[in-house]
C-alpha cells in the first residue's frame, strides 16, 4: 500500500503505524512507517528531530503501554479506536484517532493514527463519549452531586465501577505524602470475592509501594496490566509491586491516580476485571476519576474546615466552639451522656508567671504539656480547651472510683512535669442537669484555686 499517498489525504497530524504480531497473539515491535507533511513538522517542532519512516515509535514518544494496546487493538484486531487524555510528562492534552488498515504482510498489521495536542483540556472532546459510557458517567456524576454524605455515595460509585469492570475489588487509597501515610477511603467486593481488605495491606512499607506507582505510570494516564505480556512488562518496571499483587492473588488491574489541582490526592483501581471490556472500561475510567478527585478534594477541604472549627489549634484538644455545641447538644437530648458521667474543670495555675518571666513560647509550650497529660489520662473522654489557661473534660460512664484513680494519675504526672493545676469535679447522675454539674465543678476548682495560693501567697497574681 502507498502510505504516503493515503496520508496526503489528511490535513491534521496522521501517520501510519505497524504493529508486528507473533503466533501466541503477543505483539512485537511497534514502529511509525509513514507520515503526512503536518506529522514531520510535529516532530521537529515538539522532539527536535527529522521523522525517519519505519523508525521505533520510541524513538518519537515516549513508551506507553496504553498506546501500545490501543495501537494493537486497531492494527491487529481491527478496532477503530479513539481517546482523549492527558499528557501529564508534557502538560498537554492528546485527541488521538486509530483506524485499522488492510496488510498485505503476514504477522504485520497497520493503522492510521491521527493526532492532536492542546495545551488545556477542551470540554466537549472529554464529554465525548460513547452512549452506553456517557450514560454511565452521568449517573455517577448525578449521585456526587445529589449526595450529603460524601464518602458513603463514593462508596456506591465505587461498587458500580467495580460491577462495570465486572472485577473482584475496588478501592480508592487516599495518600499523603507530607506524613507519609495512605489510608483507605472505600472499597466494593464483588460476592464471594477472595480479596483482602485493603487495610490488611497497610502496614509502614506500603507507602513506599504507592510511591512508585507514578513513574510506572510515566507518561500515561493510568497502568493497565490485562495479560501475560503486561504482567512481565510490569514485573520489568515495578518487581516490588508486582510481587506485592502476585501475594494477593491478583491477576489484572487497572490503575488510575485521583489528581486535583495538579496534586495527587490517590489511587483508585480495579483488581481481577474482565479484560475483554478493557477499553470500556478505560474510557469509563478516564472521566470518572475526574469528578471523583473533585469531589474528595472538596470531601477533604471541609473535613480541615470542621477540624478547624472544633479543635484548638495550639494545644490539638477541641476547643470553646467544640465544648459549647456538645453542651448545647446534650441539654437538647441530641447527644447522650452514659450516667453516671464526669465533669471535670482545670486551671493552670501560673501561666501568667511563666509568661512574664519566660516568654510566651514558654507559656504556649506549658499549656501544650497541659494539654497531651489530660488527653493521655483521659484517653476515653473528651478533652476542651475552655479558654486561656482553662479545660474542661467530659468523661462518659465515669464514676467517683474511676475519677479518684485518674486525679490521682494527674497529680503524680503533675509533679514530674512541675506542672500545677486546680481542679473542680462532679459526677453525673441520671436526671441530673449537666449545667448543675458545670456550675458546681467551676466553683470547686476556684475553692482549690484559692486554696493553692492561699498555700502558695508568693505567687498570688502571678
Amino acid at each position: 500500500m502507498d502510505f504516503d499517498k493515503l496520508l496526503s489525504g489528511y490535513k491534521s497530524k496522521a501517520c501510519v503505524i505497524s504493529v508486528d504480531v507473533y503466533p501466541d497473539d503477543r505483539y512485537g515491535n511497534i514502529r511509525i512507517v509513514a507520515g503526512n507533511k503536518p506529522h514531520c513538522e510535529d516532530m521537529i517542532r515538539t522532539m527536535q528531530k527529522e521523522f525517519i519512516p519505519d523508525s521505533p515509535y520510541t524513538e518519537y514518544l515516549p513508551e506507553n503501554k496504553n498506546f501500545e494496546d490501543f495501537c494493537y487493538r486497531s492494527a491487529i484486531l481491527g478496532q477503530p479506536l479513539h481517546t482523549y487524555v492527558p499528557l501529564p510528562f508534557m502538560n498537554l492534552w492528546l485527541n488521538m484517532f486509530l483506524l485499522p488498515l488492510e496488510s498485505d504482510k503476514e504477522n504485520t498489521g497497520y493503522c492510521l493514527y491521527s493526532y492532536d495536542v492542546a495545551p488545556q483540556a477542551d470540554a466537549e472532546q472529554r464529554a465525548s463519549l460513547s452512549a452506553d459510557t456517557a450514560a454511565t458517567v452521568l449517573q455517577t456524576c448525578i449521585k456526587l452531586r445529589g449526595s450529603s454524605n460524601i464518602k458513603e455515595t463514593i462508596g456506591e460509585v465505587i461498587n458500580d465501577i467495580r460491577e462495570i469492570c465486572e472485577s473482584d475489588h475496588c478501592c480508592i487509597l487516599l495518600v499523603d505524602k507530607e506524613t507519609r501515610t495512605c489510608k483507605t477511603f472505600c472499597e466494593a467486593f464483588s460476592e464471594g470475592s477472595t480479596a483482602i481488605p485493603m487495610d490488611e495491606f497497610l502496614d509502614d512499607g506500603f507507602f513506599d509501594i504507592t510511591q512508585s506507582w507514578d513513574d510506572t505510570i510515566g507518561g500515561s494516564s493510568c497502568v493497565i496490566v490485562k495479560n501475560q505480556q503486561d504482567r512481565e512488562w510490569l514485573e520489568s518496571v515495578n518487581p516490588l509491586w508486582y510481587e506485592s499483587l502476585t501475594e494477593a492473588g491478583v491477576y489484572n488491574i487497572v490503575l488510575y491516580p485521583l489528581i486535583y489541582n495538579d496534586k495527587t490526592l490517590g489511587y483508585m483501581w480495579s483488581l481481577n476485571f474482565n479484560e475483554e471490556n478493557t477499553v470500556k472500561i478505560k474510557e469509563t475510567l478516564e472521566l470518572t476519576t475526574y469528578f471523583i478527585a473533585s469531589e474528595i478534594a472538596n470531601y477533604q477541604l471541609l473535613k480541615k474546615l470542621e477540624t478547624m472549627s472544633t479543635i484548638d489549634m495550639l494545644t490539638g484538644v477541641k476547643n470553646r466552639n467544640a465544648m459549647n455545641n456538645m453542651i448545647s447538644n446534650i441539654i437538647e437530648d441530641k447527644a447522650t451522656m452514659k450516667c453516671p458521667y464526669s465533669v471535670v474543670f482545670t486551671d493552670l495555675n501560673g501561666l501568667k508567671r511563666v509568661n512574664d518571666q519566660n516568654g510566651h513560647t514558654e507559656g504556649d509550650n506549658l499549656l501544650k504539656t497541659t494539654a497531651h497529660m489530660f488527653s493521655g489520662i483521659f484517653y476515653d473522654a473528651e478533652v476542651y480547651r475552655a479558654g486561656g489557661d482553662e479545660f474542661m473534660i467530659l468523661a462518659s460512664e465515669m464514676d467517683e472510683d474511676v475519677l479518684e484513680a485518674r486525679l490521682k494519675r494527674v497529680a503524680e504526672q503533675s509533679e514530674k512535669e512541675n506542672i500545677h493545676v486546680s481542679i473542680g469535679t462532679y459526677v453525673v447522675r441520671e436526671g441530673e442537669d449537666i449545667r448543675t454539674a458545670m456550675r458546681v465543678a467551676d466553683e470547686r476548682m476556684y475553692a482549690d484555686k484559692n486554696a493553692y495560693y492561699e498555700a502558695h501567697p508568693e505567687l498570688k497574681y502571678r
